[in-house]
């Protein structure tokens, strides 16, 4: 390892430790944090709560597709029976 790999290693150990979180858990929220800043590459955190976002209105999209369809067809059965009196 470079010392700058090993003093970044020591630094998110001691981190952690202070914090009582595990060592992999602070590499993450360091890698996200570069992301953030534009430092790395990367979806940053604003777009990842985007995407969720639109991924829940896709799937509320789908839900509200599949009742119209149902009730298309269900309406259109009533309009193709005889009336009955």
């Amino acid at each position: 390892m470079e010392e700058s790999e090993v003093s970044e290693f020591e630094a998110i150990k001691s981190v952690a430790s202070k914090l009582g979180v595990s060592q992999e858990s602070v590499r993450r929220w360091r890698r996200k944090a570069e992301i953030d800043a534009g430092q790395r590459p990367g979806m940053t955190s604003t777009e990842h709560a985007e995407v969720r976002k639109l991924k829940r209105e896709i799937a509320e999209l789908r839900r509200a597709n599949e009742i119209l369809k149902s009730a298309s067809a269900f309406f259109a059965a009533e309009l193709d029976r005889p009336a009955t009196k």
